[in-house]
């Protein structure tokens, strides 16, 4: 076995469990386990100073190496003596390798051997990411803790997917452990090979065969059950040596890291206590707060009586929910504050327990609580004859999700706009980023980029774009844009208006405008303009449509609320409109049966990123578009998923008749993107 950087020393195993207590000493600092690192992405703990940090006991705190390579870079850190200094922090530091960028960012990457080639959010500017350069960036930044950069996939991947990334994976473990060389630095390796157990216990031996510091457990938490992440982490755990550190990366909830402890992990990270807590979300020794409820108005006593942190030892809940809802900084502070001090609080009770060996009593008193609900003030359905309040218009009503944010959702269908993203960050996330709408504002030509957005809804693609164009506008010279947006019921916008406090996005000009004079053209930017087209989609194609698109949001109700914009005889229209055109497409489903009926239809079909609901959305383009688009800029569909079509249970969408399947599936088998 090799000698670990960390001088490792295991303490203690609780009892009928896997649990661990440990201690280690990176370059910094003594670090005891089991402990949780605050994610400081870049740099920064979101809203966190790093005095208040130290106060709440962080021991290590997570960076992330692709952010920190676009901004500042690795030669500020070299000039200034590293990340330490940079973000006045004595303390440990781990980086991420950047792998999960690369995952999480198909459309800007190109996958090889060599490594990832990305295009830069900041310049457009093409990078490398390999092995050497991630470690020589972690190098320059000077983190307590590296990580071997890996090839990360949705742990729902097929097990050829899984088998390919995970012979990347084992071959850039080797070269990062190269690239390290003397470095005084620590160095993990990061386990894969997504639910296959087989998969992961040749990870595992490939990789603790190595002179590793640590092993990180990683490809989980990015698609699969609760019951498949905790199965794969056990199994996973058991595995690895001993006398080194186990992390499990972007895990997660309280509940999530009291049950990883159970199987015996050591190390977690993630972005939970400060992201829940800028939309209101406290975790208390009363339950899971959420600051925004009415209840909390005028209440007077501590945000959690039993904690000590300066949050709780000076501010009332009836000011934290003013702070909230008036969407003030400072209370994402605070609450952030309190929901660090909270996960640190809960692992030094969790590391007492093992050391006394009753961790496993610990484990089942704190399992039953920790999904719990505000405990004193819970909520109730509506009393019997009595209708609680809602916000409804026409079909569709006002949903507030328990982090706080404001979506719209069919009434008759269920269906949620945007249900586990607020409307705008998903928007932007989805359409905006990888449409590169920021970067195709600045070609120079005076020729308008044309955006189709189909099924406008409560508006969020629409003011995404136009908030990227007034942010473009601000910074130089951009080209005309103008948008056309497809609708035939327009209830969801004005019931967002109405609601504005709940759809901030919606307080802007152009909303007012399109839903009283169907247009808008921007006063401070006139390049810019907004039309809406009512009534069909398709029966609008019909009629003809003012100008071709560059850029289509496909944002329709899914095939169970609007089947008719789903068909491969909808798509197959769309493409005879835009075919002229150097058009892509974007759209939130990943659905095979969509993806056969646009490659059927005649569009180039991609895989799109994440959107935190799915593992992947949808792009497509037009052949004229495929033919101008650099190499690696989407994800292109390519033999393995035409294997997995040719397997899968949807490979006709419903409406292709008996008779028409064979010619549907020549039309996808002989498709010039295979």
């Amino acid at each position: 076995m090799s000698v670990s950087r960390l001088q490792f020393q295991l303490e203690a195993t609780a009892t009928g469990s896997h649990a661990r207590a440990a201690t280690f000493r990176t370059l910094h600092n003594e670090v005891k386990t089991p402990l949780f690192m605050p994610v400081g992405t870049q740099a920064t703990v979101k809203a966190q100073a790093t005095q208040s940090l130290e106060e709440a006991g962080s021991q290590i705190l997570l960076a992330n190496t692709y952010h920190l390579l676009l901004r500042p870079g690795p030669d500020v850190f070299r000039k200034l003596g590293g990340i330490h200094r940079f973000m006045s922090w004595e303390r440990s530091v781990l980086t991420d390798s950047g792998g999960f960028q690369i995952f999480s960012l198909p459309n800007a990457r190109l996958m090889s051997e060599e490594g990832a080639a990305f295009q830069s959010y900041l310049d457009g500017r093409t990078i490398l990411l390999s092995p050497e350069l991630s470690i020589d960036t972690q190098k320059a930044i000077g983190s307590d803790i590296m990580m071997a950069l890996d090839q990360c996939i949705p742990s729902t991947a097929g097990e050829a997917e899984a088998r390919a990334a995970l012979g990347i994976t084992h071959r850039w473990a080797v070269r990062s452990l190269a690239a390290r060389g003397d470095s005084p630095q620590s160095l993990f390796g990061i386990v894969q090979g997504a639910l296959f157990q087989d998969l992961r216990r040749q990870s595992a031996e490939c990789l603790s065969a190595m002179p590793f510091d640590g092993f990180a457990i990683g490809g989980l938490a990015v698609g699969e059950s609760r019951a498949e992440r905790e199965d794969t982490c056990e199994f996973t755990a058991s595995l690895l040596p001993h006398d080194k550190p186990r992390y499990l990366m972007g895990v997660g909830t309280p509940l999530d890291i009291l049950e990883a402890v159970h199987r015996g992990v050591d190390m977690f990270d993630c972005i939970i206590p400060t992201q829940v807590a800028q939309r209101g979300g406290v975790f208390t020794s009363r339950g899971y707060l959420q600051l925004r409820r009415g209840v909390y108005k005028c209440a007077d006593e501590p945000l959690d009586p039993a904690c000590g942190c300066p949050t709780c030892a000076r501010y009332s809940r009836a000011y934290l929910h003013h702070l909230t809802k008036a969407g003030e900084t400072l209370g994402w502070q605070l609450l952030g504050q309190h929901n660090i001090y909270y996960y640190h609080q809960m692992m030094r009770e969790i590391r007492q327990s093992i050391l006394e060996d009753r961790f496993l009593a610990l484990y089942h008193e704190k399992r039953e609580f920790l999904h719990a609900e505000d405990l004193d003030n819970p909520v109730h359905g509506p009393k019997p004859g009595k209708r609680r309040k809602t916000f409804r218009l026409g079909a569709y009503e006002v949903h507030t999700a328990p982090e706080g944010f404001s979506s719209i959702r069919h009434i008759a269908s269920g269906e949620i706009m945007h249900s586990r993203t607020p409307p705008i960050e998903e928007a932007r996330r989805l359409y905006i980023d990888q449409s590169r709408l920021a970067q195709r504002l600045r070609e120079a030509t005076d020729a308008p980029l044309v955006i189709w957005d189909v099924g406008m809804g409560a508006a969020a693609n629409a003011m995404a774009a136009i908030q990227c164009y007034e942010a473009a506008a601000k910074e130089g010279p951009v080209r005309p844009m103008r948008m056309i947006s497809f609708e035939n019921d327009l209830d969801s916008l004005k019931l967002a208006r109405i609601n504005n406090a709940a759809f901030p996005y919606v307080r802007h000009a152009g909303p007012d405008a399109i839903l009283k004079q169907g247009e808008w053209r921007s006063v401070a930017d006139p390049g810019l303009e907004w039309q809406l087209l009512r009534g069909d989609f398709l029966e609008r194609l019909a009629d003809g449509v003012p100008a071709l698109p560059d850029v289509i949001f496909y944002d329709m109700f899914s095939s169970k609320s609007d089947g008719a914009h789903w068909t491969p005889g909808a798509f197959r229209r769309l493409f005879a409109a835009c075919e002229s055109a150097s058009a892509e497409l974007f759209t939130y489903t990943c659905s095979t049966a969509i993806r056969a009926a646009l490659l059927e239809a005649g569009f180039f079909v991609a895989r799109g990123r994440s959107t935190g609901e799915k593992t992947e959305t949808t792009i497509a383009a037009t052949p004229r578009a495929h033919a101008a688009l650099p190499l690696g800029v989407h994800d292109w569909l390519g033999a393995e998923w035409l294997q997995k079509w040719e397997r899968s249970g949807a490979k006709f969408p419903p409406e292709i008749a008996e008779e028409a399947r064979p010619a549907f599936e020549r039309a996808i088998r002989e498709h010039p993107q295979f």
